[in-house]
């Protein structure tokens, strides 16, 4: 099957380039971001060497249903999305962290939790849980945006004082992540899900905040199902979840956690039918609409008229 791992566009007024995880990114004349979501997928902040087939789609798509969704919350980026793999916004100042939100013990707070540690980014976490345990109330775990390698669990006031963020700037972030968690959850439970986890970046346009990237995508947030939440925590078993989680469990128990000396597992054809498979019954699941596979024939070509296209029309 095909996939589209990357592309190689020379865009009208192109000033920047710079491939990223999942994304090629486009800078236009400094101020637009023209994002291709290809099929690369990523884990332990590692490019896994296998391409997904209609992963930059599912995230593209579902990104734009949610911007959209909570465009009354918190301003955003996104001004058109001309193609299944693209999205074209403002060229916004990013805040160097990602606002992560917790509302249940899993992933990486879990792995954290089982080694003893109650403090995760300045937030003490209660005693007696156990994985995928709700919270009290959601926590936010902030990370900070490594250049190379993985991000960095820091606290609140770490943020602050090292002036990271102006504390009123952080303030304004905190009670954006809180609303924009409260959406998705709201719009997970009408779904049948529970939304576990997710991050936000933000950035700003002179001062004014807008949110960016992508939200309640698999690769950027955790469902589990709701009606059978409850009795699988009361038998202490695997909730049955939505994410990407599944891939990175797949490469924990193949030896690989992204650390030195660590080889990639292989991905065989298998695996990575499955993991497409996960990823399209999560859009489907999540937003409530059914996912329309678009050709792999000729896409980069189709993608460029559609962005030069698109572009013609935002300049007027």
């Amino acid at each position: 099957m095909n996939a589209l791992v990357e592309t190689h566009f020379s865009l009208p007024a192109q000033t920047k380039f710079y491939k990223g995880k999942v994304r090629d990114v486009y800078t236009i004349d400094n101020n637009l971001l023209v994002m291709v979501a290809c099929d690369r997928i990523s884990a332990f902040d590692v490019v896994l060497p296998a391409p997904i087939p209609f992963k930059g789609q599912v995230l593209n798509q579902l990104a734009k249903h949610f911007l959209e969704l909570s465009s009354s919350i918190v301003p955003n980026w996104l001004i058109a999305s001309p193609d299944p793999n693209v999205s074209i916004g403002y060229c916004c100042t990013p805040y160097p962290i990602e606002m992560v939100i917790r509302g249940y013990l899993s992933g990486h707070a879990w792995r954290e939790y089982k080694l003893g540690k109650r403090l995760i980014c300045g937030v003490k976490m209660p005693d007696g849980l156990k994985e995928n345990d709700a919270f009290p109330t959601p926590i936010i775990t902030p990370t900070i945006k490594a250049s190379v390698g993985h991000d960095e669990d820091i606290s609140r006031e770490e943020i602050i004082a090292q002036g990271i963020v102006s504390e009123s700037a952080y303030i304004e972030l905190e009670k954006y992540t809180r609303a924009l968690f409260q959406f998705g959850s709201d719009y997970a439970k009408k779904q049948g899900l529970l939304l576990v986890d997710t991050k936000y970046e933000f950035g700003h346009i002179a001062g004014k905040i807008m949110l960016m990237d992508e939200i309640h995508t698999p690769d950027s947030s955790r469902y589990f199902y709701a009606d059978t939440y409850e009795a699988i925590q009361s038998n202490d078993q695997q909730q049955r979840q939505l994410s990407k989680e599944f891939v990175r469990k797949w490469l924990i128990e193949n030896g690989f956690q992204g650390l030195e000396n660590q080889s990639i597992p292989n991905m065989d054809t298998a695996f990575v039918n499955s993991v497409t498979e996960r990823y399209i019954e999560l859009f489907e699941k999540v937003s409530g609409q059914s996912f329309q596979k678009q050709s792999y024939e000729n896409v980069e070509q189709r993608i460029q008229a559609n962005i030069l296209d698109a572009l013609n029309k935002i300049n007027g």
